[in-house]
Order: C-alpha cells, then sequence, then structure tokens
C-alpha cells in the first residue's frame, strides 16, 4: 500500500491565458457548465436520448485597473469585427509545488457582456469588474 498522498487542488491558485497571453489579474474565474436536454420516445417502451447541448458561459472577474484591454475587446464584439474578436481561452490551476494540476481550454472565445463595478463611499472593498464570455469549444485537457 502507497503512502502518496494526493491533495486535492485548491481553487484559489489559477492562471487565465487569453491567446496565449497570461492575465493573472482575475480575481474569480467561472467555468461553464455543459447540459443536454433529454428527449422521451415511446416505442413500446421509454427510451431516453440526449436532444440539445447548452453550455454555459465564462465568467471573469478582476479588481479593477487601469487597463483598457478588456472593454476593448468588449467594444471590437459590439462593433461585429470578428477577426479580432474571437479568441482562446486557458484556465489553469496550478498546484501547490507550481505546476499545472488542471487544464480547460474554449475556443473561439468573445465577450458578451460587461459589468462595471459597484461604488460605494462608504465601503472598502475592490471596485470589480466582470466580463462574461460565449464560446464555440471547451474541452477539459489535464
Amino acid at each position: 500500500m502507497s503512502n502518496t498522498r494526493k491533495d486535492l487542488f485548491r481553487n484559489f491558485h489559477f492562471l487565465v491565458e487569453i491567446d496565449g497571453i497570461v492575465k493573472a489579474g482575475f480575481n474569480e474565474a467561472t467555468i461553464p457548465n455543459i447540459k443536454s436536454d433529454v428527449s422521451k420516445s415511446k416505442r413500446g417502451y421509454i427510451a431516453k436520448s440526449p436532444v440539445l447541448v447548452k453550455q454555459g458561459t465564462l465568467i471573469l472577474k478582476q479588481g479593477i485597473s487601469d487597463s483598457t484591454e478588456l472593454l476593448r475587446w468588449r467594444k471590437l464584439a459590439e462593433q461585429g469585427i470578428t477577426s479580432k474578436v474571437r479568441k482562446n481561452i486557458t484556465i489553469l490551476v496550478i498546484d501547490e509545488m507550481g505546476n499545472t494540476a488542471a487544464r480547460w481550454e474554449l475556443g473561439g472565445a468573445w465577450p458578451i457582456k460587461y459589468d462595471s463595478p459597484d461604488l460605494n463611499a462608504k465601503g472598502n472593498d475592490v471596485a470589480i469588474e466582470t466580463l462574461e464570455l460565449a464560446f464555440e469549444a471547451l474541452e477539459k485537457v489535464e
């Protein structure tokens, strides 16, 4: 029996790459869910089969800074400049040794929604902006 302990990976140590450029400043990345609707057919018995695959959206949250890079990307999407809009995104979960432990790749992603931060003069929280992305393909690689 092996004494090697295999811990689960922590959810706070991750990197986001957008077209190969590491953008580590995200506070949160919500990896989309994928769901299949089920149809029922009756042929002497009830048979179920998957019909329509629905996928959620990738949601990235970051503390607001003086960078306008994500807003410019969103503006290109609004203008329909598709040659510059669709990007490949990789989300990397990093283990305690600094190695990639898990990897999700989202192909052909583009921004569909941007939320500015809520501002409150009574608070002291970090101002967070949110970018929501649609995509063409999702694969968990590692």
